[in-house]
């Protein structure tokens, strides 16, 4: 949601005219922002589609927004395509099975379609964890996202994604899309929603705790993050043994899980537990609203961003992060793009958990947050500007142009 978002004010600038379709906020439980939808050009075209109602769909342990949307999706859909010409289907979302409607609608009217890879859909990567480390449902999703993957694979037209690698193990699993065009498009930074953040703040409570010196994270958490947030810990470990002043510093884990309010399971507190940390980490494990996790970014003394320890992960939280202005620190698999990105903007605390003196570096970090003498960023113009939404739109219409015109 949050690229379309981004891009709609710039589609009508490469000569694109955008129609979008997405459920009725009604039929999802998830946290809501109202917010969203003034970063949304004036006269944007939003079909509202049903879905079934969780409290049915649930007694077959079917939850899921996708497949309770995907019967009307398909009809609501089908009208349109029957009533006026549409040049192309873009699928932008992580609600992956709606994808495998892309095919279905080539083949009824002709159109093309690109599914844009926001994440992994079918992954391997959690098929050798331990049950407590897998996500909830992972035995009936895994062997969906397998069954489901192939049937959206097989008449793509295009491809988008945040990471080369997943555009890289699509074409290794379906030879059918080897010669398809494919696009790594990254997130984008936008700068409009720190406006509408700061015109709205007075809706939000404030989370952080003044009396202290607050560093902060705000996205998902899970046990693929304890490698990079681990390295924090031991050096803040090390910090509390040689000076009482670090009992000022509070590291803030905010929004770590998808469940329900009141739901979520801690994944990193239990982790701050056993470093004896407990009095200096705060996890928060329900999600706060987007424009409120902006205002939060700004209101902390300094922000951490933990990478995966799956190399083919990037975080595309990273560019809110950017647009805060704070102090960073990012910690990373060497393989993430995201230490590519970070490096290009010239941040200067990003490490990946190889680096040699990490731990030196870390303690210094905390140090001088500790002191306040971090200095605010400065990050390179020609950065700023590339990964801003204008030219990531810019990189979007060129490659929908590419898909269109070598269907005539």
């Amino acid at each position: 949601m949050q690229r379309v978002r981004m891009s709609l004010p710039y589609f009508a600038n490469f000569g694109w005219e955008a129609e979008i379709v997405a459920v009725d906020p009604q039929y999802t439980e998830l946290s809501k922002d109202v917010l969203l939808s003034q970063s949304v050009p004036f006269g944007t075209k939003i079909h509202y589609v049903k879905a079934f109602k969780k409290r049915w769909t649930a007694k077959f342990g079917l939850g899921s927004i996708a497949l309770r949307s995907l019967y009307f999706y398909r009809n609501s859909v089908n009208k349109l395509l029957k009533n006026k010409h549409f040049d192309l289907i873009y699928f932008s979302t992580t609600q992956f099975p709606v994808c495998i409607l892309g095919a279905y609608w080539k083949k009824k009217y002709g159109i093309p379609y690109i599914i844009d890879m926001q994440d992994p859909w079918h992954s391997e990567y959690y098929a050798d964890k331990p049950k407590e480390q897998r996500p909830k449902k992972y035995w009936f999703s895994y062997r969906l996202n397998r069954y489901l993957e192939p049937k959206a694979m097989k008449a793509v037209d295009g491809l988008i994604s945040v990471s080369e690698k997943y555009i890289t193990d699509l074409k290794d699993r379906y030879h059918s899309i080897i010669n398809i065009p494919a696009k790594t498009v990254t997130f984008a930074a936008f700068a409009p929603d720190f406006e509408i953040a700061r015109e709205n703040s007075f809706r939000f409570d404030r989370i952080l705790d003044p009396a202290f010196i607050n560093l902060v994270y705000i996205g998902r958490g899970g046990h693929d993050m304890h490698k990079a947030t681990e390295l924090l810990f031991d050096a803040l470990s090390k910090k509390l043994k040689t000076s009482d002043d670090y009992h000022k510093l509070k590291i803030w884990f905010i929004g770590t899980s998808y469940a329900p309010a009141g739901q979520g399971i801690p994944t990193i507190l239990p982790l701050a537990v056993k470093k004896g940390l407990a009095s200096h980490v705060v996890e928060i494990t329900d999600r706060i609203s987007f424009y409120q996790t902006l205002l939060t970014l700004q209101q902390a003394d300094a922000l951490f961003v933990p990478g995966s320890d799956d190399p083919k992960y990037t975080a595309s939280k990273i560019f809110p992060y950017i647009m805060a202005k704070k102090p960073l620190l990012a910690i990373f698999n060497k393989e993430s793009s995201a230490i590519t990105i970070l490096k290009e903007y010239e941040a200067k605390f990003v490490f990946n958990f190889d680096d040699q003196h990490i731990q030196q570096s870390i303690r210094s970090f905390l140090d001088m947050l500790l002191n306040r003498t971090l200095p605010l960023p400065e990050y390179r113009p020609a950065a700023l500007a590339k990964y801003g939404a204008l030219n990531m739109t810019q990189i979007q219409c060129e490659f929908f142009d590419k898909i269109v015109s070598e269907k005539i």
